[in-house]
């Protein structure tokens, strides 16, 4: 026993590194990035906060809750954690008691027992066993190991699946709010589209206007009232996407209109490095090079001996007055050694297995690292981008309407016919929905770069 014990703290395999992965010092589109700290008093989790909505926190909130593929994984990370401890039930001896009566009668042709050729006889039989095997070689510790890396590789995947939901919510009310503010200018165009009718009307009683203005006018206002249907469309999908992330059909949640945020806060982005410790889903792959890595050890282990030491006992009697009295008791112990000598090669074939699912999982650890970092960089360059397109496309929404104001004065003056007016009113519809829809991306963009770099962040003391 005092070998077994010596013994068992050896464990073969190699022990676990984690693997190298190539790490920038910063990021290359944080440059003249504002290193802001806002909002240092929201907790980690609670991101979205910043974005200062209280109709987003609140479907946040219930996203923690309701949300169905949040409470599959939590179901998961909670099945991981009872496979710890089964894995560890293996470092204690099994014991299995139980009763059992049996009669019989052996044949007289066939076996020399008292009861053959005579009258049957009855067995019983009341037996505790016990099997515990050394674990000498660490098979054991390294299954152990896997299933601990694999449950925090659950508890990883419950963070990733829950911060994806949030972001994935954030987006699309970003986007409803991005099609509110379309809906809201469509609205006013087919006001205004309705009042350049009646004026051409007016100016076509009058005989200064020809009947072909009138049919343009019309024309144009039917084609923005269609677009203004079309765009219930997209906000009725979009309503229906957010009713899913909070776990309710899309016929018991509607969502009032409302006006979209006009820029989105500062991010803090850190420096990359931090990047493996934040994210859950970096965390999980590299908890799965851990249990691949334990897997190694699994697998070579089975080259080795197997000691167990089995002991039973109990009382067996042939009748039920003597049953469990002392001189029915019975016992045994020792010890019992094995040894694979011959598998065809399976043994090798397992152990080559196992380092080609390590090589694996630690590529693909190296891959998700790798993505981390180009889902920073794009958000990162697509808010300094679009923070410059916001600025750019505000003066041409400006221009456009100091431009529909001339032609519009210039049309009612009869210097300019009515194809100048709807030239004029398609350029300032178009260059107002590209500002609402900049608008939106911004905002979109910066709950995505929340997400890549690992969700919210905590205060600086």
């Amino acid at each position: 026993m005092a070998l077994c014990l010596f013994m068992s703290a050896c464990a073969v395999g190699p022990n676990y590194v984690r693997p190298k992965a190539s790490v920038p010092e910063t990021f290359k589109e944080a440059e003249g990035w504002k290193q802001s700290k806002p909002a240092d008093t929201i907790p980690r989790g609670a991101w979205w906060k910043v974005f200062d909505d209280p109709q987003l926190n609140e479907l946040e909130e219930q996203v923690n809750i309701s949300n169905q593929t949040i409470i599959a994984a939590e179901a998961q990370y909670r099945e991981a954690l009872a496979l710890v401890l089964v894995a560890r039930a293996s470092y204690f001896p099994f014991v299995t008691g139980g009763a059992s009566y049996t009669r019989s009668l052996g044949s007289s042709t066939l076996t020399r027992t008292q009861s053959a050729g005579g009258s049957p006889v009855s067995d019983y039989l009341l037996p505790v066993d016990l099997s515990w095997e050394a674990d000498l070689w660490g098979r054991i510790r390294r299954t152990v190991e896997t299933s601990r890396s694999n449950a925090q590789a659950a508890a990883a995947d419950l963070e990733s699946v829950r911060l994806s939901a949030q972001a994935a919510l954030a987006q699309a009310y970003f986007q409803l709010r991005t099609v509110d503010a379309q809906i809201k200018l469509f609205t006013a165009t087919v006001d205004a589209y309705k009042k350049a009718l009646e004026l051409t009307e007016n100016r076509y009683a009058s005989g200064v206007a020809a009947k072909s203005d009138i049919l343009q006018a019309d024309t144009q206002l039917k084609s923005a009232q269609a677009q203004l249907i079309d765009l219930g469309v997209q906000r009725a999908q979009l309503e229906h996407a957010i009713a899913l992330f909070i776990g309710k059909a899309p016929s018991e949640f509607s969502l009032p209109s409302a006006s979209a945020p006009l820029a989105p806060p500062s991010v803090p982005v850190g420096v990359p490095s931090e990047l493996l410790e934040r994210r859950p889903d970096i965390a999980a792959a590299e908890r799965r090079v851990a249990a691949a890595n334990a897997q190694i050890g699994v697998a070579k282990a089975a080259f080795f001996p197997k000691v167990t030491l089995s002991a039973s006992g109990g009382y067996e009697s042939g009748n039920s007055a003597t049953w469990l009295t002392w001189p029915s008791h019975f016992w045994s112990l020792g010890p019992a050694l094995t040894q694979t000598l011959f598998a065809g090669g399976s043994l090798r074939a397992v152990t080559a297995g196992a380092r080609a699912a390590y090589d694996a999982a630690a590529a693909s650890y190296r891959q998700t690292v790798l993505t981390g970092f180009q889902e920073v960089e794009d958000n990162l360059a697509a808010l300094r981008i679009l923070e410059q397109e916001a600025a750019a496309q505000k003066e041409a929404v400006k221009a456009a309407e100091e431009s529909l104001a001339l032609t519009l004065n210039q049309y009612r003056a009869g210097t300019v016919s009515y194809l100048n007016v709807i030239v004029a009113e398609t350029t300032a519809l178009s260059n107002e929905r590209a500002e609402a829809d900049i608008a939106g991306r911004r905002m979109t963009a910066a709950a995505t770069l929340i997400k890549a770099l690992g969700g919210g962040w905590q205060s600086t003391p």
